[in-house]
């Protein structure tokens, strides 16, 4: 198969879509892989790297798109990308389609089939390759809420650890997952208060296992994220309904109870973001303040740390990106995780929560594949 991997053009987007190691991997397998001319330059590889390795470097996006039969990437396709996408073309990236309904159309129209990284599942029941990026939002958001917190940034001029004598930062994660575990590990590494909210008991028994009681642990309730959120310094907003738009837990209202110049992270932008006040950012421009508190939604953080992501992705995307290559869409009807990973096909939506979100028809794979 002829694997494509352009250059990333979302702002301040450096990772890519295959590592050289990787590249070897599919070359090594038989596959073909040509990759856009500089796709590695954000991680510090060179045309030459990736010859070394197999490739074949193109000198455009066209070119990429136009010859391959598989496109690898990271970031969504962006307009002037699901353009140039076609049927009987394979999609492997993330693509976060339930609060994008222009690049759900546009994936639609193509007739291209469109494999989400982030609903790809394993046999545990988890979505492997979200794991290893949520990881480095979940440790980035601490790090980015300590910049937020500056006074010169517009925060309350609060150092996150504090100092002997002094309180440190209140720190409150909403979400007990993937993301909240690495944001709470790293809080409490700085010596933060950290309290974590989630709705699954078993869940919190685990994380208050982990951490050894140095990490506060509540049941999610309307009344206790309330008194959580008021009373923060620094919230963290990590809540995933796999698919689907994330739920909106801090209503505009609620800022208003919030203390003056405490922050707000909201990883879940990607899925529409859990705050009613959350709209995506970028790493050039990634804050703003509604009622006096500070509000930071960069949609792609990994993309800040572009060589410790794209290893850690591709690590992850490896195996599903050969079975895809190796067979094609046999792989997916094959392989019932690959098949969860299955967003768009000949122009429907097989995934049931993207549809439900975006308010448009739903098509079961057997019914879209028939």
């Amino acid at each position: 198969m002829k694997v494509g991997v352009p250059k990333e053009i979302k702002t301040h987007e450096y990772r890519v879509g295959l590592t050289p190691g990787a590249v070897r991997e599919y070359v090594a397998a038989g596959h073909s892989v040509l990759v856009e001319t500089s796709a590695g330059a954000g991680i510090g590889e060179t045309d030459e790297n990736y010859r070394k390795a197999g490739a074949k470097i193109l000198d455009s996006a066209r070119e990429i798109f136009a010859s391959s039969e598989m496109i690898v990437k990271v970031k969504e396709p962006q307009p002037s990308e699901w353009t140039q996408l076609r049927e009987s073309q394979v999609l492997f990236t993330y693509l976060h389609l339930a609060p994008d309904p222009e690049q759900a159309k546009g994936l639609m129209k193509s007739g291209c089939t469109a494999i989400a990284y982030e609903t790809v599942t394993d046999e545990h029941g988890g979505l492997p390759l979200l794991a290893p990026m949520s990881e480095v939002a979940g440790r980035l958001a601490i790090e980015a809420a300590g910049s937020a917190l500056k006074r010169y940034t517009g925060g309350r001029g609060l150092l996150i650890g504090g100092v002997p004598g002094v309180q440190p930062a209140r720190i409150v994660v909403i979400g007990g997952g993937v993301v909240g575990m690495h944001a709470a590990r790293m809080a409490a590494g700085l010596g933060a208060e950290v309290t974590i909210l989630d709705r699954s008991l078993p869940r919190l028994r685990e994380l208050d296992e982990l951490f050894e009681g140095r990490v506060r642990t509540r049941f999610s309730t309307i009344d206790a994220v309330e008194e959580e959120v008021f009373a923060a310094d620094v919230v963290i907003g990590a809540v995933l309904v796999p698919g689907a738009s994330a739920p909106k837990l801090v209503s505009r209202g609620m800022l208003r109870s919030m203390r003056k110049g405490s922050v707000i992270v909201d990883v879940a932008i990607d899925q529409g973001g859990c705050f009613e006040t959350s709209r995506p950012t970028t790493h050039a421009d990634p804050t703003y303040e509604i009622d006096g508190v500070i509000h930071y939604c960069v949609a792609n953080m990994p993309g800040a740390v572009p060589l410790t992501s794209s290893h850690a992705l591709n690590n992850a995307t490896l195996p599903f990106g050969l079975a895809l290559a190796n067979k094609g869409f046999a792989a997916v009807l094959e392989n019932p995780h690959l098949r969860a990973g299955l967003n768009v096909y000949r122009g429907r939506l097989t995934y049931k929560a993207v549809a439900e979100s975006l308010g448009l028809p739903f098509s079961p794979i057997e019914q879209a594949a028939a």
